[in-house]
Formats: structure tokens, C-alpha cells, sequence
């Protein structure tokens, strides 16, 4: 029991600091993002079949299989469209 709880706890920790990573990516004010069908269009010119995108502290979230077939969690400026980084 007790192991499942500190399970658990580390899971929402994780969570947390995947949140805060993600505001420190990206600090772009609102009005100097590209539109997310920028984004999007890349992505599938990558050959990437594009799940979900969102806003996620600053950033663009996308959930998407990659052209190998491969499950992304990406992180992208809003700006420059540029990855900034991933989940794992």
C-alpha cells in the first residue's frame, strides 16, 4: 500500500514538473504566435498524423504519431514553430 501511494505521488510530481518545463519553453506574448494550422500544416508536410494540439503553458502541446509510426508528446514555440522539446 504504502508503495502504491509513493507511486502515485511521484506520477503527480512529474506531472507538475512537466507543466512547469513547458512555461519555461515558451514566453511568447499571445499576439506574436503563429496560428496552430501553421503548426499543423508542418506536421503533416513531416508526415506526421496529428492527434490533438493544444496550449500548454505558453507553448504548442501535440499529440501525434510521427512519420515512423512513433507516439509524440511535442512541445513547440508559438512563435517559430520550432520543437522545444518532448515527454518522454
Amino acid at each position: 500500500m504504502k508503495a502504491k501511494l509513493m507511486s502515485i505521488a511521484a506520477l503527480a510530481l512529474l506531472g507538475v514538473a512537466g507543466s512547469a518545463l513547458a512555461g519555461e519553453r515558451c514566453d511568447v506574448p499571445e499576439d506574436q504566435w503563429q496560428p496552430q494550422a501553421a503548426l499543423e500544416k508542418k506536421l503533416s508536410a513531416m508526415g506526421w498524423d496529428i492527434k490533438r494540439v493544444k496550449h500548454d503553458e505558453g507553448c504548442y502541446e501535440v499529440y501525434a504519431l510521427d512519420a515512423d509510426g512513433q507516439r509524440r508528446e511535442v512541445y513547440f514555440d508559438p512563435a517559430t514553430l520550432e520543437s522545444v522539446g518532448e515527454d518522454d
